[in-house]
């Protein structure tokens, strides 16, 4: 079992730009018996009512808010969380969200919390004192 998978809860997921995650992505959610739905490079998909379309890279993210065809589009890559709203051409507004890095990669870990009834979104830090500490290594010289 996948650590992703313990919560229980329906899980919907896109490749980044690491190759390894094509595969590692695919055999996840073969592996979860449904609980994991893998896209590909992007998806669409709707959820509490809400059309949701993700992809990694924020540029092809914006263009498909501007479609107005979406609530909500999620992207990564940037490694900064951000949450902003995009006037799309059908007169409305779609969110766009990016959770910024839950690796601490170029920035603080951070991951968005949102509520898709009221679709109102929130940065949160990671909480890093729940992670534990590594191990100290010792060394030996031999001589």
């Amino acid at each position: 079992m996948h650590a992703i998978t313990k919560l229980g809860l329906p899980i919907h997921v896109i490749h980044g730009n690491n190759t390894g995650d094509l595969y590692h992505l695919s055999r996840i959610a073969h592996e979860s018996k449904g609980q994991v739905t893998y896209y590909g490079q992007d998806g669409s998909f709707s959820l509490h009512g809400r059309r949701i379309f993700m992809v990694h890279y924020p540029h092809y993210a914006k263009a498909m808010a501007l479609t107005g065809d979406y609530d909500l589009v999620c992207n990564g890559h940037e490694h900064k969380a951000r949450i902003e709203e995009i006037a799309n051409v059908k007169g409305g507004k779609t969110l766009r969200v990016d959770p910024g890095t839950t690796a601490g990669i170029g920035s603080k870990p951070t991951y968005i919390l949102g509520d898709l009834e009221k679709m109102q979104f929130e940065i949160r830090d990671v909480p890093l004192e729940d992670i534990p500490a590594a191990e100290p290594v010792s060394k030996s010289v031999v001589g």
